[in-house]
């Protein structure tokens, strides 16, 4: 008996790349890298500015960053870093509850807890921002649209590395991702994926306390940099003289909103001062993908029962009391509607007034998935 052959090995199947709901074209299988015809660096306006002015436009291409002054009130920014606080159940004025013991579910927790990532989602205070206007209008000047969805992601509140938060306890790695400075993206590809990110500062920056660091000179020289590097460099860590591509840390005070390109090299430098914290809002936008139903009823389900959000495997959810069992769904404006997706772009502005909120029934986009 003749043995039949093997059938041939399936190659991998390429994402799904759906279009954005947007007139200029934006394609991602995810949701958070997208393919154009155009490089954000290299992008020309259609739409005139709404926030930015043109030397921040100019800023934002040259040097892969900008800075939009107090996007939220400061006295909002300043609710959010209570908020924080009061989460976690750590006491601002007592620095030992910061380092009270407490179980890891894995190794990837006790990194999280280091890093002082605090595992809210959708407390009311986090969707203020999100839906503000002049967060949403500087997320329009950079993608140049404004059919967009928000990023459904978490607070930092990191305190001085030491103790348990101490970043000594996380075993250094030779390559890949690597806290102090990276890409978002894989720099090696021949057509490297569009993708933006930001934050909210919710107190003052100091020097002792770190924070946000990135390398805007790198970003500039990028393609004369590349040229010299060999061909099996690292795809997402730098290695480069500092002397010559110096790393720098912006001055943030409450309420200003940081975005920068996936191709500007950053991090978060340690806390080394005595007694302060490092608090910040992470916060996105991108073009939205109306037409990935999938997507679109997970980000809408986790928004209206508080569940943990899936586009990051890193977002984990509290360890002690979920969101879920702690407080109400968010209220939202018609923008907020939008930006989750629960009402399409595309639909009738007057079908979108009042405040959306966790009423029975099916969310808006069932129709469309």
């Amino acid at each position: 008996m003749t043995t039949p052959p093997a059938p041939a090995p399936r190659r991998p199947r390429s994402p799904y790349l759906h279009r954005a709901a947007t007139e200029r074209p934006y394609f991602s299988a995810d949701g958070e890298s997208y393919l154009a015809a155009t490089t954000l660096r290299e992008l020309r306006k259609t739409r005139p500015l709404r926030v930015l002015s043109e030397e921040d436009f100019a800023h934002w291409q040259t040097y892969g960053y900008v800075i939009v002054r107090e996007a939220i009130p400061a006295a909002a920014a300043r609710r959010l870093l209570d908020f924080a606080w009061d989460f976690q159940g750590l006491d601002p004025d007592r620095p030992d509850s910061w380092y009270e013991d407490r179980p890891f579910r894995s190794e990837l927790d006790q990194q999280l807890h280091i890093y002082g990532f605090v595992e809210a989602y959708h407390h009311q205070l986090l969707w203020d921002s999100r839906q503000a206007q002049r967060v949403y209008d500087a997320f329009v000047d950079v993608w140049d649209c404004e059919e967009l969805w928000v990023t459904l992601d978490r607070l930092n509140l990191n305190p001085p590395n030491i103790r348990n938060r101490d970043r000594a306890l996380i075993e250094p790695t030779d390559r890949g991702f690597d806290i102090e400075l990276h890409w978002d993206i894989d720099t090696t590809l021949g057509v490297p994926p569009q993708r933006v990110q930001g934050i909210i500062a919710l107190n003052d920056t100091s020097p002792e306390t770190g924070g946000f660091q990135c390398d805007p000179e790198l970003f500039r020289r990028f393609e004369e940099w590349k040229l010299g590097q060999p061909a099996d460099r690292d795809p997402i860590r730098p290695d480069l003289d500092r002397a010559e591509y110096p790393v720098v840390r912006p001055d943030l005070h409450p309420g200003d909103l940081l975005i920068w390109n996936g191709l500007l090299a950053h991090g978060v430098a340690r806390n080394a001062s005595a007694d302060g914290v490092r608090a910040v809002q992470y916060l996105s936008m991108m073009p939205a993908l109306e037409e990935h139903a999938k997507l679109r009823r997970s980000r809408v389900e986790s928004w209206r029962h508080l569940r943990t959000p899936r586009w990051n495997r890193t977002l984990v959810g509290d360890p002690v009391l979920h969101e879920s069992r702690r407080y109400p769904t968010a209220d939202l404006t018609p923008l907020g509607s939008r930006l989750l997706g629960l009402t399409s772009w595309h639909e009738d502005p007057a079908d979108a007034t009042g405040p959306a909120t966790a009423s029975p029934g099916e969310p808006a986009c069932a129709a469309s998935a």
